[in-house]
């Protein structure tokens, strides 16, 4: 093995009880030169990429090392924390039932147990239990493991399912006889967790990946007892900004072929009793054009943004003539009032509406007799500002039950049935808080707007406990993401509490680039925009220094992926504003990233970000891009968390950050890497082994904070 070529630089940290000479990892620089449209990068620490390279591998461990050895003193926290998280949280649980073709499916822990295990009951809840899978036994021998994309047959006799023992989201298909107990010889490696079924319970369709860049561009079609060389490719997306998937209709009548990118949406179908005959174009991909049928009857219902309805509307057509010269509007586009989901049922249909950030359910009736909301003050002590709800999961059309769920930043979350013929609601689950300490009423919540940078109102979620004051001296932990569309809406978290306890604040900004005021609030923040998203949280967070309820000395930043990217803009825009700053698994080195089609997800991701091989988007790019804007001050405290196998933000990103971090960073803040070296994006399996890096991320903020437990 060649000799690690590490040099140490030798910083004197000084915090709380002890004087430490520690000396953190510098990365050896080799120059790297990328040029494009006249211009030359130059990266110095490029070779980082290299996942198989020993001297890689010994300088993670070494990053690894040196963030035991700084969070050292904070041992005992982390694990007063994760034993406090793990303690609100109910070990013997259960999901809520739900009835489909027969049988009743719920979802088990047990104490002691870190995964799933997934049963079922015929007919009645009083009937006797039958195990389909018990996860904890299948993950035994490994370090990471998980299921994901269960699929019963029609004939409810097999069940297919995928695995993950890498966390790089590549899955391996398995196929169960639920009579018998046998694992069938099928076996389909590589490829997307989810089966869909053909009538006949023989016939599986199935999306592969590619190999290089894992996006998933083949449906494939299985038959049970052939091996996956035999299979028939009967879909291949060529255009490499698109990914396909396949999956039943909710009557399960058809099989659906969809292929989408992020402004884009193509989808065909096939009857799933004749799962050989070719599958049927509803509408021809337009640039866009976004759409997503429903079959319901002998119609098609489909949520589009066709006609400038920027934030969609719902209309319908006959199955034998689907395309958009058929589309007759059913609910009219509304411009400020965004459908954000649509659910189908015998008898009534429900509309998920976002207007003004909070999301509303519209129930319909096909007759026309009714047309209503929700009133969801009726079960709840109602916070009309910092609510969350949503539609849950309904597999069946022939009933009057619609299940949703709702929660508050103060309000755990809960399940509920609603009839809509009689017009009962049923309760029939809310997370239970063990430890008997929990109180909503010891907690308050409040939404506030900040005025961006060209007069745009910034709406800021909070929540704290009704004892900590608002003050220049109160911590604050302000989150967001602002990407793809995604709303991170006002929900609970026991996590949490271990924050609010403490004295923290939790703030979520909701900055453009999602959805909460709108599909204008999501363009308003990608492509040439995307600097609004940064913008943003900088204008929350100044208004919260402002207003005197924190101060730059106490207030922290956090986000994830996409919210990584965030951080690490905001810390190169306004480092002075922050005391501290958590990167999840940041997406940090936009420039180089988006001009690799090689790394998985780049292609598709163009239209979110731009891309970089057009000057104009190169430009645009490299101006924020985290990784090219480091500059010579005094940065943040900074925590950054990676996986080395990592499949949506490679390891390498954070990596060569925090090593370039380094080098321009000024002052004796800490500068911390911490790469989990079993997982990837989502961090650690397990129902209870993530709440160790959430511990270690509270108890960061703590040690700035002073806190010790």
């Amino acid at each position: 093995m060649k000799k690690l070529l590490i040099l140490y630089l030798s910083i004197n940290i000084f915090y709380g009880c002890s004087n430490m000479n520690i000396s953190p990892p510098i990365a050896l620089k080799k120059e790297k030169k990328l040029t494009i449209h006249d211009d030359t990068r130059i990266d110095n620490y490029y070779w980082l990429n290299e996942r198989e390279n020993p001297e890689v591998i010994a300088y993670l461990d070494q990053e690894n090392k040196y963030k035991e050895a700084l969070l050292k003193s904070t041992k005992k926290l982390q694990n007063n924390l994760f034993n406090e998280m793990k303690s609100r949280i109910k070990k013997d649980d259960n999901s809520v039932p739900y009835f489909l073709n027969d049988y009743w499916y719920i979802t088990k822990y047990k104490k002691g147990k870190e995964y799933p295990i997934y049963t079922r009951k015929y007919l009645t809840l009083e009937s006797k239990e039958e195990i389909l899978l018990d996860v904890n036994e299948l993950a035994k021998n490994y370090e990471y493991y998980q299921v994901s994309g269960l699929s019963i047959s029609p004939d409810n006799n097999k069940l297919a399912y995928g695995v993950d023992t890498l966390s790089r989201r590549i899955y391996t298909i398995k196929v169960k006889n639920l009579e018998s107990g046998e694992m069938y010889s099928d076996q389909i490696d590589g490829v997307n967790s989810y089966t869909t079924w053909a009538a006949d319970s023989q016939t599986m369709f199935y999306t592969g990946k590619d190999k290089q860049t894992l996006r998933s561009n083949k449906i494939f079609r299985h038959q049970l007892g052939q091996s996956q060389g035999e299979d028939k490719l009967v879909y291949e997306e060529v255009d490499e900004t698109f990914s396909t998937f396949v999956y039943p209709s909710k009557s399960r009548d058809y099989i659906m072929i969809g292929s989408s990118s992020t402004m884009s949406n193509e989808y065909r179908f096939l009857s799933s009793k004749t799962p050989f005959k070719s599958f049927s174009l509803i509408q021809e991909r337009e640039r866009g054009l976004e759409y997503s049928p429903s079959h319901v009857g002998d119609m098609f219902y489909i949520s589009t943004n066709v006609d400038q309805s920027t934030n969609f509307k719902l209309v319908k057509a006959p199955i034998s003539s689907p395309n958009k010269a058929n589309w007759k509007d059913v609910i009219l586009h509304r411009k400020n009032v965004l459908i954000e989901d649509v659910d189908f049922f015998n008898d009534f249909m429900v509309i998920a509406e976002r207007s003004n950030g909070l999301m509303k359910l519209r129930i319909k009736t096909w007759d026309g007799s009714e047309d209503y909301y929700l009133d969801l003050s009726s079960q709840f002590d109602f916070e009309n500002e910092t609510y969350s709800t949503s539609l849950g999961y309904n597999p069946s059309f022939n009933t009057s039950l619609l299940r949703y769920n709702y929660s508050s930043l103060i309000t755990p979350s809960s399940v509920i049935d609603f009839n809509v013929v009689t017009k009962e609601e049923n309760i029939k689950k809310q997370q239970e808080i063990l430890g008997g300490l929990f109180n909503s009423k010891n907690y308050t919540s409040d939404r506030y707007f900040a005025t961006a940078h060209d007069g745009a109102q910034i709406p800021i979620s909070l929540v704290r406990h009704v004892d900590t004051k608002l003050s220049q001296d109160t911590p604050i932990l302000q989150y967001g993401y602002g990407s793809y569309g995604y709303t991170r809406d006002a929900s609970f978290s026991s996590i949490r509490l271990s924050l609010l306890d403490r004295g923290f604040v939790f703030a979520i900004a909701h900055v453009r680039g999602g959805e909460y005021l709108g599909r204008q609030w999501y363009e308003n923040g990608r492509m040439l925009s995307k600097k609004n998203t940064f913008k943003d949280f900088i204008s929350c967070s100044k208004f919260l220094v402002e207003n005197n309820y924190t101060s730059s000395k106490h207030l922290y930043a956090e986000g994830g992926s996409a919210g990584g990217l965030l951080m690490g803009a905001i810390m190169n825009m306004a480092p002075e504003l922050y005391n501290g700053v958590i990167a999840a698994v940041p997406f940090v080195d936009v420039v180089t990233t988006m001009l690799d089609d090689t790394i998985p997800l780049t292609s598709g991701e163009w239209d979110e970000w731009g891309n970089p091989n057009d000057k104009e988007y190169y430009e645009y790019m490299k101006s924020y891009s985290p990784y090219d804007n480091l500059k010579n001050v005094e940065y943040p405290n900074t925590l950054v968390t990676t996986g080395l196998h990592d499949s949506q933000v490679q390891y390498w990103e954070p990596a060569k950050w925090v090593a370039k971090l380094r080098q321009y960073h000024k002052g004796e803040n800490l500068i911390l890497l911490h790469t989990n070296m079993d997982t990837g994006h989502s961090g650690s399996s397990g129902r209870f082994e993530a709440l160790k890096e959430v511990a270690m991320e509270y108890a960061f903020l703590f040690m700035l904070e002073n806190i010790d437990d």
